[in-house]
């Protein structure tokens, strides 16, 4: 049995539906696509906690990812074609399904702690602003 949180651990969802953990580390995301096929037909449960914005922006052509507020407040702006949507969380519970192959990013105001559930095949990131 797991006695470690999902802010030290990730868990993998496997294509048959059952789970393996691995432990974080710096090369956590190069170790993911080594052991788990590019993390083709793998999802990725994962907690993270914030305290300033997000530096870059990201998207995941594999399907949608679902965002949940454990604590916190954040704004998530996705981008759809040329215009921009926001979505505060601000309440425990409160949650996002950001669109597949959407660019998003979050602004943080408070010390956050989201829950992430993440198609992980071919997610991208970038630095560069629209």
């Amino acid at each position: 049995m797991q006695t470690k949180t999902l802010f030290e651990i990730f868990a993998v969802i496997k294509p048959d539906l059952s789970v393996t953990t691995k432990n974080l580390s710096d090369s956590i995301y190069q170790e993911l696509d080594d052991e788990f096929s590019s993390f083709k037909g793998h999802s990725l449960v994962s907690a993270h906690e914030f305290n300033e914005n997000w530096q870059s922006w990201e998207r995941h052509p594999a399907g949608d990812e679902i965002v949940i507020l454990l604590s916190g407040q954040c704004e998530l702006i996705i981008r759809f074609d040329k215009k921009q949507q926001q979505r505060v969380l601000s309440q425990q519970g409160d949650y996002v399904v950001i669109p597949k192959n959407h660019w998003h990013t979050a602004r943080i105001s408070t010390p956050t702690r989201v829950l992430f559930i993440t198609p992980g095949q071919g997610t991208q990131n970038t630095t560069t602003p629209f």
